[in-house]
């Protein structure tokens, strides 16, 4: 997270704590944990970039068979909590475009619901290039740049009589503050999937595998708004392995133009 957005988390953070860890957020509990736990089975170790209080990479090393974890995280609150809970893994205070450890440090680099809350992404990806070994896995998990867009949700057609999801601006990047509890509001930094994709490629990080699971039941449960959009995931889940950086085409450099 950037600057901002970490200061914006250390606010917020007992409020973060309170509804999405320790058992309190089904879509954590039914789908993000048991997929980072599935992906990154077995590892040697494995670096949890924004980590927050730490509950991935406590249950990695809980329930994937996962050798060693570290986590960085900018929010001093959510460290503080983080090593109050224990459960084996390391910390430290650090933004994701500088990461402070030695290069291929680790065979497992996950980042949840982080990437869209900062701004620096190609110095980002490129230091979770730099820590990850050679066949290394990163694992990407974000809501979903299409389906999650600015301006995306329900529409009521009083006309058609239909209820439909509509799509934002998609193709347009840009980083809004939104208010997601009373009292809450946290950026967000929207891009289209190409700009995660291409930088990715850029810094030697290929794509095996990408998944676009739907809201899992707990979560249909708690939010009956969504009842009628099962089939439009909220998020977006890439794995991808370490290789030698390449190139794209020429004129399509996969950097955003400044």
């Amino acid at each position: 997270m950037d600057t901002g957005s970490g200061a914006a988390w250390e606010t917020h953070a007992t409020w973060w704590q309170e509804g999405f860890t320790d058992g309190a957020d089904p879509e954590y509990t039914e789908q993000i944990l048991p997929l980072a736990a599935a992906e990154l089975a077995a590892r040697r170790c494995v670096l949890d970039v924004g980590c927050g209080e730490g509950q991935i990479a406590r249950y990695l090393l809980d329930r994937a068979a996962v050798g060693g974890a570290a986590g960085v995280d900018p929010s001093q609150a959510q460290l503080d909590t983080a090593r109050r809970r224990g459960g084996g893994p390391s910390y430290a205070r650090a933004f994701a475009h500088r990461l402070p450890f030695a290069p291929a440090s680790f065979d497992g680099v996950l980042a949840c619901l982080v990437f869209e809350h900062i701004e620096a992404l190609d110095e980002a990806i490129g230091e979770v290039a730099r820590v990850l070994e050679p066949g290394g896995i990163f694992l990407l998990l974000c809501n979903h740049p299409l389906l999650q867009a600015p301006g995306s949700g329900w529409i009521d057609d009083h006309i058609l009589e239909e209820q439909y999801w509509r799509v934002g601006e998609y193709l347009r990047d840009g980083m809004t503050m939104e208010e997601i509890a009373p009292g809450v509001a946290l950026p967000f930094v929207h891009r289209p999937m190409s700009r995660y994709l291409n930088r990715m490629a850029e810094v030697g990080l290929r794509l095996e595998w990408m998944h676009e699971p739907p809201p899992p039941p707990g979560f249909l449960a708690r939010a009956p708004e969504y009842a009628q959009a099962a089939t439009i995931p909220r998020l977006l889940a890439l794995r991808a392995r370490r290789g030698e950086p390449v190139s794209g085409p020429a004129g399509a450099a996969g950097r955003h133009p400044s």
